[in-house]
């Protein structure tokens, strides 16, 4: 039976076999947020089915799809979409295509997700920079037997999301005039939306915004020595703050109004790079 070293490797060789780039930057595109694709330059898509290790994504909003390409001189390996350990995967299958981001070469990853305003200040359509996160799904994808080939036992999460990053994004923000917000991402389960009650204690808690993804991608990356920035798109507010119901159609309409944004955010953040 092959190892998690061995499957990382094939996932990684099968994707070189279909283009002879390759990629430094990698990119995770949240719910609705996969427009970002049309960006890339000199572009060859795979869908996640074909190559293997990876899973079908089922949630609309994730198109499914790894696309490499260039922005400006960078070389990126996109990921149209991402599955969730709601859906009834293992953490070690949520964070296995982050692990071949990792084994093709990436150095710098960013993770993008749409989140729920837990700060009052935010304001639907809000891009925040993720500052630090609270891990609160009760798991870890490094529960069980360490992979020393892809990291340390106990890796250090103080610089999680780094600072040499976030200062890229916030120059690459201040040249487009746009004023970004940095928080705390409170990663939760799902898939149901937080109570009223269970916002108020993350607020108590530290938390910004809180979003059903992200955290462990960033486990992930962080155990191998990657370089990790978040952008979180706030597309609605935490439950109990507006006294509205939540929808996912709400939220894919948020993102849609605020794409052109995130996309010239996100393009001068990798020319940066």
């Amino acid at each position: 039976m092959s190892t998690l070293i061995d499957q990382l490797k094939a996932s990684a060789e099968f994707i070189k076999s279909k283009t002879d780039l390759r990629p430094t930057i990698g990119v995770v595109l949240g719910s609705g947020l996969g427009e970002f694709g049309n960006y890339l330059n000199e572009k060859i898509e795979i869908p996640y089915q074909e190559i293997p290790g990876f899973k079908k994504t089922t949630i609309i909003g994730h198109e499914g799809k790894l696309l490499i390409g260039k922005i400006g001189e960078n070389t990126v390996a996109v990921m149209q979409g991402r599955i969730h350990a709601y859906e009834g995967h293992s953490l070690e299958e949520v964070v296995f295509p982050v692990r071949v981001l990792g084994t093709l070469g990436v150095k710098n990853v960013i993770l993008t997700n749409a989140a729920g305003g837990i700060n009052t200040n935010y304001r639907p359509g809000q891009l925040v920079l993720i500052e630090d996160h609270l891990n609160l799904t009760g798991n870890s994808p490094l529960v069980g037997p360490n992979h020393s080939e892809l990291g340390t036992r106990f890796p250090d999460m103080t610089f999680a999301w780094h600072p040499e990053l976030i200062e890229v994004a916030q120059k690459s923000a201040a040249k487009l005039g746009y004023k970004l917000e940095q928080g705390v991402y409170a990663g939760v389960l799902g898939p149901c939306y937080e109570t009223p009650a269970e916002i108020r204690m993350f607020r108590n808690m530290g938390a910004d915004v809180v979003g059903m993804s992200t955290v462990s991608e960033n486990i992930a990356a962080v155990h191998m020595g990657l370089k990790v920035l978040g952008i979180s798109c706030v597309t609605n507010m935490a439950a109990g703050i507006e006294k509205t119901a939540l929808s996912h159609d709400d939220i894919k309409d948020q993102a849609n109004q605020v794409m052109k944004t995130f996309c010239d955010l996100l393009t001068q953040v990798i020319i940066s790079l």
